[in-house]
């Protein structure tokens, strides 16, 4: 039932941008609305939502959604095609209507029938996605659209709608109104601007009116954008369910962990299958590696093809309900896996517990949205050797120790022997996480290369490659690692890998043997100048171009960039200019280090970034950009070589 609450969620979200009634009745804009170029409000806005409504029914089983939109811009024009996902099966889409009003006030209508619709099926869920686009649109147009969204009785849900406030264009004035069928353990979770506020009504109708909302966020290294973002989401409790947030995180956290206990409870068949994987001489330790690599061997269904209900038939297999299921049938969620992994080492005797955060890639954890459904991931803590160490079995490809940054610095909940408590996960160390450029450069007289480079990398980013290669083959993922080098490599010059080494092997380093070719230097008589830093030629580093931040930056972890590169020189020259050595710092934040080493046919270029810090405040985002500022400039530095005099005669 999760991923069908977490799939309507989702469709729902990208909905959030359009209203309709079976027969809607467009409203005539103003002549000041038609005459629009711009609005002081929303300054530099390539289009505005003049008016958005979203009307929920519960006893209709409908949503049903109306737009109108004024085109700025030549890109405001993207507007016009709107996009409908919804999870099908499920749900529909119906009663689309829509059309074009020109600044002169020509009407042009949408003639188009949903069954003529664009249907495009994403992944898994079956997310269907309907698209269209209203007719004849210029800048100055205001679009009018309207569409409804069903779902089917014969699933008997509860509607629970959510209200996502801001969209990508800033709003001048919105309404949204929800009715449902009864009241009985409806919460409702309210991210609202300043004043705004949900009504409510004794026949049990809910309105929110806003004006001037402002527009979806977008800056580089955001918070999950659900975080901050203004909403409304209602959802229901299970029945009686305290409505208090401590209250109700006591309970829900007392359950959650007698059902870890139940789940985890070690059987015959674990005690079993854990004897024959462990010895009694074995420390606790070592216990706890073997049964790690067992559980992190199996077919991980995060990572793989999902059964269908027939295909479990005919192997005969049950649903998962505990641990010895899933090492029975060799498969399982990461979620399953983490609990056997906790079931496992119990049956060894060792000390473990189970702890559940949300993932950090989709949400911050807030209270008082009273719904454990925030918290998605299981984890274990092992206690051996006098301290606890925080494992992520069910993360394919993590080595025993490491855990994803997802799932790091991270709230939720956790077992203890005194019963579950709150807790935060730690904090990434940005000295495990590090990506290390190695390698000979030849030049020749006119600024041409040809060398290899050895690109090792730990931690999260050894960590996301290795998942990368089990989604794809082996071609691919260099290609894929390819693209990501183009990006980076200096105009003129192709960086191409030509094989990787540990990529099935989580628990080694993971290298990237990458062959170069190119065109890296410009002649200029008698000198010949190259850039310094070869990934930093294209001004890589984020936030230079920022002048002010309105969100907080989250960087999801730190980490640790070394670059130490060989220039073998071209027969005749030497080195006329280098790089300084530099020292820049951002006190306990970040540290930027550069030195060169020169010698007879050779210069020797090396580089450390790191960066210790995750999260930055907007108000000490000023700090943040001049230490970045001051890399950049740096990184922009050349090796200048010279022709040697010829020698004289005698």
């Amino acid at each position: 039932m999760r991923l069908r609450i977490v799939f309507c969620r989702a469709a729902l979200c990208l909905l959030s941008a359009t209203p309709v009634f079976a027969q809607v009745e467009f409203q005539p804009p103003t002549q000041a609305e038609l005459k629009m170029t711009s609005d002081p409000s929303a300054p530099g806005a390539d289009a505005e939502y003049l008016y958005y409504q979203e009307i929920d029914d519960d006893a209709a089983h409908s949503q049903n959604y109306y737009a109108e939109i004024k085109v700025f811009t030549e890109k405001g024009r993207d507007a016009a095609t709107v996009q409908l996902p919804y999870l099908g099966g499920e749900f529909s889409i119906g009663s689309i209507s829509g059309r074009t009003i020109h600044p002169d006030g020509t009407v042009v209508p949408l003639n188009v029938k949903p069954e003529n619709l664009l249907v495009v099926k994403v992944g898994r869920a079956q997310i269907e996605r309907k698209v269209f686009t209203l007719p004849s649109v210029t800048v100055g147009s205001i679009l009018q659209y309207a569409f409804q969204l069903r779902f089917d009785l014969q699933y008997n849900w509860h509607l629970a709608p959510e209200w996502q406030v801001q969209q990508k264009y800033f709003v001048r004035k919105a309404h949204f109104q929800f009715a449902p069928t009864g009241l009985l353990n409806l919460a409702w979770w309210p991210h609202l601007p300043p004043g705004a506020s949900v009504k409510t009504y004794s026949r049990g109708l809910f309105t929110l009116d806003l004006t001037d909302i402002p527009s979806i966020p977008d800056e580089a290294w955001m918070p999950p954008i659900n975080s901050f973002l203004y909403k409304v989401w209602f959802y229901y409790t299970q029945a009686g369910a305290p409505l208090n947030a401590n209250d109700f995180w006591k309970a829900e956290a007392t359950g959650w962990s007698k059902d870890v206990d139940r789940f985890a409870k070690p059987t015959k068949t674990i005690r079993t299958a854990v004897k024959g994987l462990v010895s009694p001489s074995d420390s606790d330790l070592v216990k706890a590696q073997k049964l790690y690599a067992a559980v992190e061997a199996l077919n991980n269904t995060d990572y793989s093809r999902t059964k269908t209900e027939s295909e479990r038939r005919q192997l005969k297999l049950k649903n998962i309900n505990r641990a010895q299921d899933t090492w029975t049938q060799k498969s399982g969620s990461s979620n399953d896996i983490a609990l056997l992994y906790l079931s496992m080492l119990r049956a060894a005797g060792l000390t473990a517990y189970g702890i559940k955060v949300v993932d950090r890639a989709e949400g911050v954890f807030d209270p008082s949205y009273m719904s454990f459904h925030q918290l998605d991931r299981a984890l274990v803590i092992l206690s051996a050797g006098g301290k606890e160490i925080l494992l992520d079995p069910g993360e394919k490809m993590c080595p025993f120790g490491t855990v994803s940054w997802r799932h790091s610095d991270a709230v939720g909940f956790r077992q203890t022997a005194k019963g579950p408590v709150r807790a935060v996960t730690p904090t990434q160390v940005f000295g495990a996480n590090i990506r290390r450029s190695t390698g000979d450069l030849y030049v020749d007289d006119q600024g041409g290369i040809t060398g290899s480079l050895e690109i090792v990398m730990t931690g999260q980013q050894a960590l996301y490659w290795r998942q990368r290669a089990l989604e794809t083959d082996a071609n691919e993922l260099k290609n894929q690692f390819d693209r990501e080098l183009g990006a980076m490599a200096p105009k003129g010059v192709e960086a191409h890998v030509d094989h990787f080494l540990g990529v099935d092997q989580p628990d080694s380093l993971l290298m990237a043997v990458v062959k170069v070719k190119g065109t890296l230097g410009t002649r200029n008589g008698k000198l010949l100048i190259l850039p310094a830093f070869f990934f930093q030629t294209r001004e890589q580093e984020p936030f230079v171009n920022q002048g002010k931040r309105l969100e907080p930056v989250d960087m999801e972890y730190g980490d640790q960039n070394t670059e130490q590169l060989t220039y073998h020189l071209p027969a005749g020259m030497t080195v006329e200019g280098a790089p300084r050595d530099d020292n820049i710092s951002w006190p306990g934040q970040a540290i930027y280090i550069t030195k060169t080493q020169s010698s007879p046919g050779q210069i020797i270029v090396a580089r450390v970034l790191a960066r210790a810090f995750t999260e930055v405040k907007p108000d000490a985002y000023p700090d943040l950009r001049g230490f970045y500022q001051k890399v950049a400039a740096a990184d922009q530095q050349d090796i200048v070589l010279k022709t040697a005099p010829a020698a004289k005669g005698n």
